[in-house]
């Protein structure tokens, strides 16, 4: 449908580039559509300097919401390092880092609390947007105790021993956008009338869009719209790839096949966030808004383990950041005790601003419902806190 808001709201120049690649070969795909909107690497949405991120952007992750998030996803790596036996030098690696929020909270809060698992730390930023790169650097390099444990890189590296760890970054790949009609499937493509994008249905652009469905053996519900996120199980191989022995450590929303490619679910995931307003059409505000879609755990899971990763456990944020402790955040402030520093009140300021933010972090609607996949390579069986079932 063409789109209703205004043309300052959109990127010219990107719908410009757009229309042209159209015009010059014909309709796209949905997923080298997507795949300009966001990643176009002068115009996309992501290479822009706007604020995308934070409550004064378009959407809101769990890093940006308090530093509590930082210090429990610290305390489930310094279990990592002890399972790998505390070497003295453990890697993380976070791709794609958003505003380095997860970065500082977690080696701020290593720094104060746990010194020797600290001094053994080095954190990698996978992140191929100079936007974000220049946003990272001016977030770290005023501590410069943390930011000489952190360097830059465009793609995951080779060797690490550690933990490969994302938030929010595989929901935001660009995806194919499937249809099923009286069994057929078929593929969304982009084209062009001269006043607006409108979408055409073809056959499938590549066998391995079938081949997806066949390894599940299933498809979307007649009548049906879906994602498949290729690029996603990609970055799975290329991270048990560069993985030598630890950890894989994926935050995202997201469900099992049987669940996301259900008959009832009618128009699939993909949503798109501006200034924190969801929406359903992916042609407005092109280069201004985010789009992200669920990801298929099922096939990330198995992808994984083809390749070469062992699944440790599945649990929502909620479940993790509990078995981590988030309730010691809530342990109210002994007003008749105050610090020589604080007075009561401030303290019991700071208390309710805790007890918000991890309200949000568990909310089952909102952050809560995002799931945590834990996967390892080149350890034994090993029990891990934030997967619970009375593991410590």
């Amino acid at each position: 449908m063409p789109s209703e808001f205004e043309s300052s709201t959109e990127n010219e120049a990107l719908k410009e580039a757009i229309v042209a690649r159209i015009q010059q070969q014909g309709p796209v795909t949905f997923r080298e559509f997507m795949a300009l909107a966001l990643y176009h690497p002068q115009l996309g949405y992501y290479c822009s300097p706007r604020e995308k991120m934070g409550r004064g952007g378009d959407y809101l992750t769990s890093p940006e919401v308090s530093p509590i998030f930082g210090a429990l996803v610290g305390r489930q790596l310094r279990k990592m390092w002890d399972i790998l036996g505390r070497p003295g030098g453990f890697q993380v690696v976070e791709a794609g880092a958003g505003t380095g929020a997860l970065c500082r909270h977690l080696l701020r809060w290593a720094r104060r609390a746990q010194p020797d698992f600290f001094r053994a730390l080095a954190y990698t930023i996978v992140e191929a947007s100079p936007a974000l790169v220049e946003r990272q650097l001016a977030s770290l390099a005023p501590e410069s105790d943390i930011f000489t444990r952190v360097s830059w890189s465009e793609t995951l590296p080779e060797g690490t021993e550690g933990c490969i760890l994302s938030n929010e970054l595989l929901d935001s790949m660009p995806v194919q956008r499937v249809t099923v009609e009286e069994g057929r499937l078929g593929e969304v493509y982009v084209g062009w009338d001269g006043r607006r994008f409108v979408e055409e249905i073809g056959p499938p652009s590549s066998p391995a869009i079938e081949e997806y469905f066949q390894r599940l053996g299933r498809l979307p519900g007649d009548g049906c719209r879906a994602e498949v996120n290729l690029e996603a199980l990609n970055w799975m191989c290329e991270a048990a790839m560069a993985l030598a022995r630890g950890f894989v450590l994926t935050f995202d929303y997201g469900c099992e096949a049987g669940e996301l490619f259900a008959p009832w679910r009618r128009d699939g995931t993909l949503l798109c966030f501006y200034r924190h307003n969801p929406s359903g059409d992916p042609y407005a505000r092109l280069g201004r808004q985010d789009m992200t879609s669920h990801v298929d755990f099922t096939s990330l899971r198995r992808t994984g383990e083809e390749a070469g990763l062992t699944t440790l456990g599945m649990v929502s944020q909620t479940e993790f950041l509990t078995n981590l402790g988030i309730a010691d955040a809530l342990s109210p402030p002994n007003e008749g005790d105050p610090s020589p520093s604080t007075g009561s009140g401030q303290a019991l300021e700071e208390y309710h601003a805790r007890r918000r933010a991890v309200l949000e972090l568990l909310d089952p609607a909102g952050l809560g419902r995002i799931r945590v996949l834990v996967q390892a390579k080149g350890v034994s069986a090993c029990p891990l806190t934030g997967l619970g079932r009375g593991n410590a």
